[in-house]
């Protein structure tokens, strides 16, 4: 489920590592994730290379409660 609270507090993509991109670890602390406790952020557009597509942040358990609003 997609929080728009993160919308602005999102790391810059071109900042993260590609396991953080594809979803695989934290996007703000990098840690790498499980599927049960891992929290979706909603896919988010990005501009590639002059075309359209999607990222899909998510987040993990800890750094979900510090950036709850």
């Amino acid at each position: 489920m997609a929080i728009k609270a993160y919308e602005a507090g999102l790391p810059r993509v071109e900042s993260l590592s590609s396991h953080q991109r594809r979803g695989a670890h934290c996007v703000w602390c990098g840690t790498a994730l499980v599927n049960g406790t891992a929290r979706d952020l909603g896919p988010r557009p990005i501009d590639a290379h002059g075309t359209s597509a999607l990222w899909f942040p998510r987040c993990c358990p800890t750094c979900w409660k510090g950036h709850t609003p």
